[in-house]
């Protein structure tokens, strides 16, 4: 979670939104169009075991669990991190500079209030995965990428996880 506090977020960064066990080409692409912009990347993992109880005026967001092992988050963030340092090094060590957040709630809310205060430059994501799971999980919480087009006003990288499905190929197929 950020706190406005004690972590700043770098203004006109490109921020990407990961998730644990994400390939590793939506890191890959944040970082080749931060290093186009000349941009710190910000990666960002939601975390959706828990949401926002209440924001103070001075920005810190209290925020409370929906099951009580919040380690779940926790673990997910060392994921996160582990996952990109194995991309791009170690913060501080490559070409371009790196930090990870978390945050809480609702994955598009969370990343266009991070990139509004940052003024970031561009916001990427990846597509979800092919599967009944994914489809009926995005036909009740919606597209990320589809929430954060309708609103915000800056540009969004939608990069494809997996390889393109085909022209005849069944995208929800029977479980």
């Amino acid at each position: 979670m950020t706190d406005p506090e004690t972590d700043v977020v770098p203004p006109h960064a490109v921020v990407v939104g990961v998730v644990p066990d994400q390939p590793d080409r939506v890191v890959r692409e944040a970082a080749r169009y931060a290093r186009l912009f000349g941009a710190p990347l910000v990666v960002v993992h939601v975390d959706i075991t828990r949401f926002v109880t209440y924001e103070d005026p001075d920005g810190y967001i209290h925020s409370a669990p929906i099951d009580l092992d919040i380690s779940t988050g926790d673990a997910q963030l060392a994921a996160v991190r582990a996952a990109v340092a194995s991309v791009l090094g170690e913060p501080g060590s490559g070409d371009v500079d790196w930090s990870v957040r978390q945050l809480v709630g609702d994955p598009a809310l969370a990343l266009k209030q991070l990139a509004d205060r940052s003024h970031a430059r561009l916001i990427v994501v990846g597509t979800r995965r092919r599967g009944f799971g994914e489809s009926l999980r995005e036909f009740f919480t919606g597209s990320v990428a589809a929430r954060l087009a309708h609103r915000q006003s800056r540009p969004i990288l939608v990069v494809p996880l997996e390889e393109p499905a085909h022209d005849d190929e069944d995208l929800w197929p029977e479980a």
